[in-house]
């Protein structure tokens, strides 16, 4: 079965494969991505958190602020390259096939997405400095997830379809991914500049609203008469269809339940207070978030 899948692929990719991107770092073969893609789950679950449980949190400020300055500038110029690929001139929102020429627009196409699959390892980094930091609550199934299937995803885009209508969520989360940067960049400036990132879940539904443009935009190949692969279309819907779903479910459950849950317990320390009750911990100076987490001494429970 294995060798049918083999020779499967290999036969579809005689037929359909983009000779511009021929032999193109990461695009000569999806084997590279893959084994790739797996090293990273086993380094990030397995490997990391083991080398890191009995060390202090490495401080990488400076490593991080360089980093996030860069993913922003890449992200930046993914999206001049998608914009002067087609998006601003030539480009439909409605079915759009791939300009397959050599032509300077044409060609800014062809690296944008290319640049945009090969980003997807490059934010590999995104975990490995959370385990540094010793950050492990960040490293949630979601986040892991996400990471991991991205790259092997966008496989097809530089391969078989640089260009056309999967290059419009390409455009929409590179445009994602520079306000996300920059979010993280202000972030690891240090705690005084927590002020300058009160839009932090507004970042979540950006990214939840992503998703529902890029199945509308996707999903309409189902409904027209599009030449445009539609097993690409189809699978956008899929993959942005789990997502969409995985991170409503961390919207409701960090931005809903849990500001909820702090009202109630803010508005049962406010009763207490009025009745003239003080509890013991309180007598010590230190508060209790929801009855759980110490809260004192600038320590919440996240």
């Amino acid at each position: 079965m294995l060798q049918q899948v083999i020779d499967f692929y290999y036969e579809f990719e005689k037929k359909n494969a983009d000779p511009r991107t021929e032999g193109w770092f990461l695009v000569r073969s999806p084997v590279d991505g893959i084994v790739i893609c797996l090293t990273y789950v086993f380094v990030v679950t397995v490997l990391g958190p083991r080398f890191m449980k009995n060390r202090q949190p490495m401080n990488i400020r400076s490593i991080m602020l360089v980093y996030n300055f860069l993913m922003v500038l890449l992200s930046a110029y993914m999206v001049y390259l998608f914009l002067n690929g087609g998006w601003l001139s030539t480009y439909t929102i409605g079915c759009q096939l791939t300009d397959r020429s050599r032509s300077t627009e044409a060609m800014n196409m062809v690296l944008g997405c290319y640049l945009f699959y090969v980003s997807k390892y490059i934010e590999f980094l995104d975990t490995i400095f959370f385990i540094m930091r010793k950050k492990m609550h960040q490293v949630t199934f979601l986040h892991v997830w996400h990471h991991a299937v991205m790259p092997a995803s966008w496989f097809a885009a530089p391969r078989f379809e640089p260009g056309g209508m999967c290059s419009f969520p390409a455009l929409i989360n590179s445009c994602v991914h520079v306000a996300m940067y920059t979010y993280y960049g202000i972030a690891a400036l240090g705690p005084e500049y927590q002020k300058y990132i009160w839009w932090k879940k507004y970042l979540t539904k950006l990214q939840i609203i992503q998703f529902v443009v890029v199945i509308v935009h996707a999903g309409q190949s189902a409904f027209t008469d599009c030449d445009y692969p539609r097993w690409i279309n189809y699978w956008l819907v899929c993959f942005s269809g789990i997502f969409l779903i995985l991170f409503s479910n961390f919207y409701i459950q960090e931005y809903i339940k849990r500001l909820r849950a702090k009202k109630i317990a803010q508005h049962t320390s406010r009763s207490i207070t009025s009745n003239g009750t003080t509890t013991k911990s309180e007598a010590n100076g230190v508060e209790y978030s929801n009855g759980h987490g110490p809260i004192a001494n600038g320590i919440k429970e996240d």
